[in-house]
């Protein structure tokens, strides 16, 4: 890595499309409702690789790595809002052993938006030249780095390596496990895989999935592109929150249906139980790191536009020197995405998915300078790799899985699931 880098923030004029900016192939971007950060183009400073084997934590050695690079560099902030200054993306892996690679990438151009303030920044390596002096005032909108969007395109995607009666059987056996004693729950997730044509502009899905779901967190990193409903952590100046998402119903076809389906939710034990382990796992983890931690007595229904979640928001005060990196190291992974208790519900995982997540279900989100950041589970959505004449993609749902669970409807929740991006794909 470079030993410092320069960092330069400078507010601009509104800027209506933060994603005609981004590289059609590779975007890079952070949105809701309209805020957010987005690279420009396809120039990177840094890339931070983690791959399997490398340490004993992964996040644990990003989150130093980004330690290391966050404290030598030069930063002229003069907004100080969320994801200006030095800023990485990253995403990182499910499970330990993932073949995948967990990544932070710093851009060396960003834009972004909040509260109505723009902002472009500039980031590059000491060694590298300087760029020409600019004006003081503030800047005019970049309109030469605008890069038109592609033609429309579409893709499907079908059974991945988990078939759908594959998917039940291994519902029933966690059913099993769960029987015996080994869990008390475990998150099983299916896959479906399918293709998109060479040179999509994967930023026509990324706007697809913003607008349509605009209350999640709509993420492209590294070629992972989605839509999470789900925070795993945030820390702005020192406040931690999060929001727990565990128990889901499909939404009805009218008002009637509606309630019925909140209803039903709202009164489950099954869901209720799935959730209240979820809020405990996050609770527990986050102890350590906060003070004045405190979550909501009762869980309220978030309502999306396919359906219902049981959720529950927490807040605290970071305690001690740490950064978002490492609460997204103590938190994940949740009960919400793996099960309790955890070391068994990830052995099972390992055995009963016959595929690697790679960073589905994992971490994804930004940093900055000072350790704050926007971390989201990175759900709804699929890995875009390109191959020699198309690109493959593979998309992933999962369902958790307790005393009680029905294989058949477990199943049911997985198309709901994938509803989001299967629809943006279409």
């Amino acid at each position: 890595m470079s030993s410092r880098l320069v960092v330069e923030t400078r507010e601009i004029d509104p800027v209506e499309d933060l994603l005609a900016y981004a590289d059609p192939s590779r975007p890079l971007a952070w949105l809701r409702r309209g805020d957010g950060i987005v690279a420009v183009g396809d120039a990177i400073v840094e890339t931070v690789r983690i791959p399997a084997g490398a340490a004993a934590l992964r996040s644990a050695a990003i989150a130093r790595a980004w330690r290391e690079l966050a404290q030598d560099a030069e930063i002229d902030d003069e907004l100080g809002l969320p994801g200006s200054g030095l800023v990485a993306f990253g995403a990182l892996t499910f499970d330990e052993d993932s073949a995948a690679d967990s990544i932070l990438v710093v851009p060396a151009l960003v834009i972004g938006r909040h509260h109505g303030r723009t902002w472009i920044t500039r980031m590059r390596s000491a060694s590298a030249p300087a760029p020409a002096p600019r004006p003081t005032a503030t800047e005019p909108r970049p309109e030469a780095a605008t890069i038109a969007y592609g033609p429309h395109w579409a893709g499907t995607v079908g059974p991945g390596a988990q078939s759908p009666q594959g998917y039940q059987d291994s519902v029933r056996q966690a059913i099993e496990r769960i029987a015996a004693g080994e869990l008390s729950k475990v998150v099983l997730a299916r896959d479906l895989t399918g293709s998109i044509p060479a040179g999509s502009d994967l930023r026509r899905l990324v706007r697809a999935l913003s607008t349509g779901y605009p209350d999640t967190w709509a993420f492209a990193v590294d070629g992972l592109i989605g839509a999470s409903p789900e925070t795993l952590v945030t820390v702005q100046q020192r406040t931690v929150t999060a929001r727990v998402l565990a128990g889901t119903i499909g939404r009805g076809a009218d008002a009637d249906a509606d309630t019925v389906a909140s209803s039903h939710l709202a009164s489950s034990t099954k869901d209720l139980d799935e959730h209240e382990y979820a809020v405990q796992s996050v609770l527990a983890s986050l102890r350590p790191h906060t003070r004045a931690l405190a979550a909501s007595e009762q869980p309220f229904l978030l309502k999306l536009p396919n359906l219902f979640h049981l959720a529950t928001d927490v807040e605290g005060e970071l305690a001690d020197g740490g950064s978002s990196l490492d609460l997204v190291g103590a938190l994940h992974p949740t009960a919400a995405v793996a099960g309790t208790p955890t070391s068994a519900a990830i052995a099972a995982i390992r055995e009963l998915e016959p595929f690697d997540r790679g960073r589905y279900a994992g971490p994804v989100g930004w940093v900055d300078a000072a350790g704050n950041g926007e971390w989201a589970i990175a759900l709804r959505c699929a890995q875009f790799t390109p191959a020699e004449t198309d690109i493959a993609v593979t998309a992933y749902a999962g369902a958790g899985i307790v005393a009680g669970s029905d294989p058949e409807s477990e199943l049911l929740e997985t198309r709901v699931k994938f509803r989001p991006l299967v629809d943006a794909l279409a």
